[in-house]
């Protein structure tokens, strides 16, 4: 009787202790903080046999322009010390394409789908944002605004505070999804282009997108990738893609979901604590499809382990005072 007094019930209950994993994205809400990164999980069919997509806190596809998109030739992806470069070329089926192989699908999913859409004019934006509007029964849109504006001679709607803002405000008007927009990393100050997407409408914003890079083969002398560079993303980027959450998360009120480099649950905490309310899981999904739920297992267990109630009570709880 005596050894049996020795492990209070106290402990397990403890160790057992439910805590809330839900949050909220605008009008969207999560089951968990957890989802995957646009364009490293195709349209979620894909990876349908290699996990429960029922656990994730949403599906984000890849991206969507109002057309079919071929994308650039091969070799379209190149592996780099502790990262991948890819130049895939936005390559999709467009509008019509995507509803009519992809929704039905998705739509029946128990979690929310988020659709990365993306354009080359403003109003090309705001019609595909119109379309799924109409569509009913998507859980948000992901603005990709590194894209290049073809009105503008080409430049990119995330790294001009005018572009930013108008074409967000225009999806806002074609909309009452959700917008997320995804924040280019390529600009000296995040706090600016944060505020501007805020301004505009958006209801969140995605921090960050890949960064621009090149790789060489040394025996040909040529480029490893046919496209000469592409957008470099893995775990080389975390470190810079959690300083802009901290950024962003400092300069705006809207929720944040971070990215870049996340492997496991110690990575995507570093977010959360840098100001990140869900995070996303894009490379590690190549190498280890398991990778989301791994992350959103080894949360939980930090949660209980740190006895907090709450997902919540890690947001922007980094300790930043100077001694």
């Amino acid at each position: 009787m005596k050894s049996e007094a020795r492990n209070p019930k106290p402990e397990v209950a403890n160790a057992t202790r439910e805590v809330n994993l839900s949050v909220q994205i605008g009008g969207m809400r999560m089951q968990n903080p957890v989802t995957v990164a646009s364009g490293t999980f195709g349209y979620g069919v894909e990876y349908a046999q290699l996990l429960d997509l029922n656990q994730l806190g949403a599906v984000v596809v890849k991206g969507i322009r109002l057309g079919p998109v071929r994308g650039n030739p091969t070799p379209r992806t190149v592996e780099v010390a502790s990262g991948l470069i890819n130049a895939i070329g936005l390559q999709g089926p467009g509008v019509d394409g995507f509803i009519k192989k992809y929704w039905p699908f998705l739509k029946e999913l128990k979690v929310p789908t988020i659709i990365n859409i993306w354009g080359t004019t403003v109003e090309e934006y705001a019609e595909v944002a119109r379309r799924f509007d109409e569509l009913g029964g998507v859980g948000a849109l992901e603005l990709n605004v590194s894209c290049p504006n073809i009105k503008e001679g080409g430049a990119q709607f995330g790294t001009d505070c005018k572009l930013l803002s108008q074409v967000v405000s225009a999806c806002r008007k074609a909309t009452r999804l959700p917008l997320i927009t995804k924040m280019s990393p390529n600009v000296v100050s995040i706090a600016p282009y944060a505020k501007a997407a805020e301004e505009g409408g958006s209801d969140a914003l995605a921090v960050t997108n890949s960064y621009p890079a090149m790789a060489i083969d040394i025996e040909t002398r040529r480029p490893r990738l046919a496209n000469i560079t592409g957008g470099l993303t893995g775990p080389c980027i975390k470190p810079i893609a959690i300083k802009l959450v901290w950024e962003a998360a400092k300069a705006v009120k809207i929720p944040i979901i971070g990215m870049g480099g996340i492997q496991n649950s110690a990575d995507a905490i570093e977010f959360m604590m840098a100001g990140a309310t869900a995070v996303a899981v894009g490379t590690a999904n190549f190498y280890e499809p398991q990778t989301a739920l791994q992350v959103l297992a080894g949360l939980r267990d930090f949660l209980q382990r740190q006895g907090l109630t709450d997902v919540r009570q890690l947001v922007g709880s980094v300790r930043v005072e100077k001694v």
